[in-house]
């Protein structure tokens, strides 16, 4: 997510005895583009305005550019230079966290999430963040208390609810999964994903009536979305329904879910 784009705009503007006239053209050249999403013209202005006067932010908004084309290699390298200069940059330490994460190098991200929220404890985004790379190296514990402060940071944040179920699902606590689903929905009721992990944590308890409520009100969110077909047919067959199985499996195999084939193959002929 961007953060404070704006605040630091209106920061150089009340600083500009301390950033060079050329240097600070160049900076504000390079917040333009950014925020009219020509980011490759973004990292050449704040590549200038850092040629001429180094500078902790500019840096900083030259990594969040890069890490917007997605070369996160270099977005890390200009963070790590933004937090050299200013070692108690909360921000940087997020943004890195960002980027090693889309690199994968999620203990690294971790590491970084860690030490923003250190510097700032109430960034309920650094919670969320940290619990997210820590549901992808299976640490499930770790992020449904990373979710959970999150959530008590911000009690609307509904994909802290949604990605808590997730991780409650994971470790077979579907009751608890399902309740964290419910209010992601309650917070976002065009939430097609909350529907559909809501509809598997009922398929789990073997609610499969529940579960095709679920899975149809997904679908009606999101037509293309293939595993909700593909589920809502397992929990028609189950109830015997397979005129209706077969038919999901169709359309789940429409939108490229090959594995539906099988099925088809199997009960439909």
């Amino acid at each position: 997510m961007k953060k404070l784009l704006f605040l630091f705009a209106i920061w150089f503007s009340l600083s500009l005895s301390a950033f060079g006239q050329n240097a600070c053209e160049y900076f504000k050249k390079g917040l333009v583009k950014s925020e009219l999403k020509d980011y490759s013209g973004a990292i050449k202005d704040f590549t200038q305005a850092i040629t001429i006067e180094p500078n902790n932010v500019t840096y900083y908004l030259r990594g969040i550019a890069k890490s917007d084309i997605k070369d996160y290699s270099g977005a890390i390298a200009d963070y790590t230079q933004a937090i050299t200069l200013n070692p108690n940059f909360a921000n940087a330490y997020y943004r890195r966290g960002g980027a090693k994460s889309d690199l994968k190098d999620y203990y690294g991200a971790i590491a970084d999430y860690t030490q923003a929220i250190t510097l700032s404890p109430n960034d309920a985004d650094a919670y969320f963040d940290r619990g997210y790379a820590k549901d992808d190296i299976k640490d499930y514990s770790g992020a449904i208390a990373d979710f959970t402060q999150a959530i008590t940071l911000n009690s609307n944040y509904a994909e802290a609810y949604y990605n808590r179920g997730i991780a409650k699902n994971d470790l077979n606590d579907h009751y608890s999964a399902i309740a964290d689903y419910t209010q992601a929905i309650t917070l976002s009721p065009n939430y097609a994903e909350a529907y559909c992990n809501r509809g598997n944590a009922k398929y789990e308890l073997k609610d499969y009536s529940g579960a095709i409520v679920d899975y149809t009100q997904a679908i009606t969110l999101n037509p293309n979305d293939a595993d909700a077909y593909y589920n809502r047919g397992l929990a028609k067959a189950i109830l015997n329904d397979i005129q209706g199985a077969c038919l999901d499996w169709s359309k789940a195999g429409e939108l490229g879910d090959t594995k539906a084939y099988d099925l088809i193959q199997k009960f439909c002929h």
